[in-house]
């Protein structure tokens, strides 16, 4: 796969009105021909100095039916969407266009060697990590990490407890606003499952909602409402990262960057998948 590192190595070629000279990060040219869009590389001068600099050598690195034209506009940071985007093309190269009218491409889009991180979060209510990854991600604050992240979020309602952690989540009997009766069966946290055998000893039953009973793959970020249990390291021999219940987006971003710097560097590029 060929995915410039960055949109400022890629450059249009609408005309040469310097003449044959390519600005000097050029690594690439788009070009629009009758027969559509023309992707090209370049080797600038090394030696040469300025802002622009002489071509010594091109080479087409796809033209005509192989280049698709992605039709709207994108943030060209979000490496993991253009990747994924690329591939369902169903063409060789695809080219983008941002917001700021910047350009980039994907020739032969393999997803493969991006590190897959598994989310492990619960619902209802908004599954707070699993959601705030999802914006973060939009914004291309993942670009560089090239992560592909795969969400393992548990739907609560299913356990058909009697009662379950809070009203946020719309139910009717909850651990924050109504006694426990004794033979309930709850929906809980371990936070919860303390507090229902303070309440009501072993009277009661306790279904745990916590995400880390079920983290199976790494690495992983997951969702705890313990803070001491909170950081990186190893869980049930998975190796990731614990956040707390209500972590702030910074929190929850630095940890993502921290797994995956960590990964990388004692298991190499991609994941265990």
């Amino acid at each position: 796969m060929i995915f410039p590192p960055h949109c400022k190595f890629v450059g249009t070629a609408t005309g040469t009105p310097y003449g044959e000279r390519v600005y000097f990060l050029s690594r690439y040219l788009v070009r629009d021909t009758p027969s559509g869009l023309e992707v090209i590389e370049v080797v600038p001068d090394p030696e040469g100095t300025g802002l622009l600099r002489n071509v010594l050598s091109t080479r087409v690195l796809a033209a005509g039916d192989d280049v698709y034209r992605y039709p709207d506009r994108v943030n060209v940071h979000d490496r993991t969407f253009l990747v994924e985007a690329a591939l369902r093309s169903g063409r060789r190269c695809t080219v983008f266009f941002g917001h700021d009218e910047q350009t980039t491409f994907v020739l032969d889009p393999d997803i493969s060697g991006f590190l897959r991180m598994h989310v492990y979060d619960i619902t209802p209510p908004r599954p707070h990590l699993s959601a705030t990854l999802t914006d973060l991600e939009r914004t291309g604050l993942f670009g560089d990490l090239e992560v592909v992240f795969e969400h393992h979020v548990r739907d609560i309602r299913e356990i058909e407890a009697d009662v379950y952690p809070c009203r946020a989540a719309g139910f009717t009997r909850t651990l924050d606003a109504d006694p426990i009766r004794p033979g309930d069966r709850i929906a809980g946290c371990l936070t919860g499952r303390y507090l229902a055998r303070e309440c009501c000893g072993d009277t009661v039953t306790v279904e745990s909602i916590c995400p880390l009973d079920v983290v199976a793959e790494e690495p992983f970020i997951a969702r705890c409402c313990r803070s001491e249990r909170s950081g990186i390291g190893l869980w049930n021999d998975r190796f990731g990262a614990i956040v707390h219940w209500g972590a702030s987006p910074w929190d929850i971003a630095e940890a993502v960057r921290r797994v995956a710097i960590a990964w990388r560097k004692q298991n190499g590029e991609g994941s265990s998948c």
